[in-house]
């Protein structure tokens, strides 16, 4: 099926700008770069021409010689079948531009060129600049497409945009949730906390409903992944990075969520294995979420760098990495010590699609907020349960002790406020505090 992404909507904006840039489009491996720009290609352009140079090596030949637009559209029409040039309505997709860098630096060229519009993609891993000889700065404009967000998964599973609208009606208007939705709308979530939001899995399971197969999708992305750490990653880092790979689960299993390169390996230090979590994250792999100095805006001014939790970019991927058995547990409600660090990462997950930088709070390992964000203006304080029990000490320690104004219990329970002003909201209704 076709799945409906947001980022079709920031394409068309891109087509229509007067004198555009080329467009670089990057992302982690299997989130549907491939499968989005030659769905827009053919939807808007009367010609295109793709070219990807992991399949299509030979043509890395086109930019061999100069790099003006002239040479590199003769060398095209040279040297790929049926090339038709008509202005303002051919694109020219450039896939995997990773692995041609002088492609790289002639975007610059194209762009002020203008005959054609350049939409390119690649790996977050492999778009290597410092190695590029002359990066064009000024003439790309980027957009970085994650796996679908739990909005999309709804219209993957037949919500389409009004009946979403429907429901943020209840948020606006702080109303309670007819049970009926409320019910559906948290078991579409348990269901999107299993599946995740890779494209080839959404569909595996919109057409067939199969957790085993999703499963095993999944765990093939994991080992894919695994091989991209031996294809790119320096020879001396590739086992420091696997291990901060599979230490994940682990760190979220434990009560105190804070990374601690002991649980690597007993010797572990931030300088050792830093720079190896920096290759995740920069591979689209991890997010970081820092812990705050304080708990005021601005949160990335009192941000302790040195102090962060680490999440799975993808919370599908992060129950690929449990035990057997963990999707049923999920979708019946149990997980014993893994169940919180798993709906934690399902709001960095979503938090972190919306564009978010993601912060926490813990003061002397007896204060500990799971996430604050910026929301109309105020530092919020946000608190995640895995289930309808929605008492938080910490909470209540945090609004009268630390002077913060808004506080939000996002929990499988429905609507309200309690006596403090604490906005109890269901976990589902997340993706409306943008």
């Amino acid at each position: 099926m076709i799945l409906k992404r947001k980022i079709t909507d920031k394409l068309l904006e891109w087509k229509n700008k007067e004198n555009k840039q080329a467009l670089l489009i990057s992302g982690a491996r299997q989130v549907g770069k491939t499968y989005i720009i030659q769905e827009f290609a053919k939807n808007n352009y009367k010609n295109s021409i793709y070219i990807n140079f992991i399949e299509q090596p030979d043509y890395k030949a086109i930019f061999e010689e100069n790099l003006d637009a002239d040479t590199i559209i003769k060398q095209i029409s040279l040297r790929v079948p049926n090339f038709n040039l008509e202005e303002n309505n051919t694109l020219l997709v450039l896939d995997e531009i990773q692995a041609c860098e002088k492609a790289i630096t002639a975007l610059k060229f194209l762009a002020l060129d203008g005959r054609l519009d350049v939409v390119c993609s690649g790996s977050l891993l492999g778009i290597a600049y410092k190695r590029v000889e002359s990066f064009p700065v000024g003439f790309i404009e980027r957009l970085e497409l994650n796996s679908l967000d739990f909005e999309e998964f709804c219209w993957a599973n037949g919500l389409n945009e009004e009946s979403l609208s429907y429901l943020q009606s209840f948020y606006e208007q702080k109303k309670v949730i007819p049970e009926a939705i409320h019910k559906r709308m948290l078991n579409l979530f348990k269901e999107f906390i299993v599946v995740g939001g890779m494209p080839r899995i959404v569909d595996e399971f919109v057409t067939n409903h199969n957790f085993a197969n999703v499963l095993n999708l999944q765990k093939n992305i994991l080992e894919d992944y695994q091989n991209d750490i031996i294809k790119y990653a320096n020879m001396k880092d590739k086992a420091k990075i696997r291990d901060c790979f599979l230490s994940i689960p682990r760190h979220l299993a434990k009560d105190y969520k804070k990374f601690r390169y002991n649980l690597v390996d007993k010797n572990g230090s931030a300088k050792k294995y830093y720079g190896s979590l920096e290759w995740l994250y920069d591979a689209g792999i991890i997010n970081f979420c820092y812990n705050l100095a304080i708990p005021e805006l601005p949160l990335e001014g009192n941000a302790k760098t040195d102090a962060f939790k680490v999440y799975m970019k993808d919370t599908g991927l992060l129950m690929a990495m449990l035990e057997e058995g963990s999707q049923l547990e999920i979708i019946n409600g149990n997980l014993g010590i893994y169940k919180g660090a798993i709906y934690e990462n399902i709001i960095a997950d979503i938090f972190g699609k919306m564009g978010k930088k993601l912060y926490y709070f813990e003061h002397n390992s007896t204060l500990e907020i799971d996430f604050f964000i910026r929301l109309d203006g105020y530092a919020t304080a946000i608190e995640v349960k895995s289930a309808d029990n929605t008492k938080s000490k910490s909470l209540d320690s945090i609004i009268n002790n630390w002077h913060v104004e808004k506080a939000i219990k996002l929990s499988s329970k429905n609507l309200g406020i309690d006596k403090n002003g604490i906005l109890n909201l269901p976990i589902y209704m997340v993706m409306f505090l943008k």
